[in-house]
């Protein structure tokens, strides 16, 4: 019985081991961070309920990190938050000089752009505000042309569940209208979109038992039905040698008999 249990236990041990290190283990939620909002993120997430790290990577790059577990719920609260934030190209950055000529038409668009985000960026800052996108339409300036061309904006904002931003409407129009040269006040329009409000992690889900419970369960349930082989190979046993002496015992009757 002995030797049984522990041939048990060092059969089980490796499987142990194994069965930590995949519980125990972390999967990229996002990469290519920077520290900044690789901080933000886990804080979302831990505010959130769930078990979120950072790990930093080459060069200045960090990665957030989870339990597989809760893989497909982390990445919906970030997403929920307006994570991970977009990048937004300045006008530095768009008009660098890299030694090409561009043509009239280049250079309008790129300026459109450069606009865009300068504008999209400073709107992103605003409490609240998830998500925030601007279209500029700059016509052409034409020489010719009596009248021109007024310029037109859209905005689009995804702020957060409970939060009521058309007080601010006005000053949103207002920041882009100071922003982008002949943009009448009415050509500009603000569009407000509450984002979904997701519920914590424990208001509509039972919390779940971290990797080394569900380890610890494991095991505890490989241990019980080894105790019951064991058991079972026991009475087995027992009930064998019982047989063999009582078929020993008749044995010796019909040898002693007249």
């Amino acid at each position: 019985m002995r030797r049984f249990i522990a041939l048990a236990r060092a059969a089980l041990l490796p499987f142990a081991a194994s069965l930590l290190l995949t519980a125990c283990g972390t999967q990229d939620l996002y990469a290519q961070l920077d520290e900044q909002q690789a901080n933000e993120m886990v804080a979302v997430l831990r505010n959130a309920g769930l078990d979120a790290d950072k790990e930093a990577r080459e060069g200045a790059n960090f990665a957030v990190v989870a339990p597989p577990s809760e893989f497909a719920r982390a990445i919906t609260v970030l997403r929920a938050n307006g994570y991970p934030r977009d990048s937004f190209d300045s006008i530095g950055h768009v008009f660098k000089k890299d030694g090409f000529v561009s043509s009239p038409i280049e250079e309008h668009a790129r300026l459109t752009h450069a606009l865009s985000q300068e504008i999209a960026n400073t709107l992103s800052h605003i409490d609240g505000v998830i998500v925030a996108r601007v279209q500029l339409a700059l016509p052409d300036k034409d020489p010719l042309a009596d009248k021109p061309m007024p310029a037109a904006a859209a905005v689009f904002i995804k702020h957060r569940a409970g939060v009521d931003l058309s007080g601010s409407v006005g000053q949103i129009k207002a920041l882009v209208v100071n922003s982008v040269e002949g943009l009448p006040y009415d050509n500009v329009t603000v569009a407000l979109f509450p984002a979904q409000d997701w519920p914590e992690a424990g208001a509509a889900h039972a919390p779940a038992g971290t990797p080394l419970d569900v380890v610890l369960a494991l095991l505890a349930a490989v241990g019980a039905t080894g105790l019951l082989a064991g058991g079972g190979l026991w009475l087995w046993r027992r009930r064998q040698a019982a047989t063999a002496r009582a078929a020993g015992a008749r044995i010796t009757t019909l040898e002693v008999a007249p």
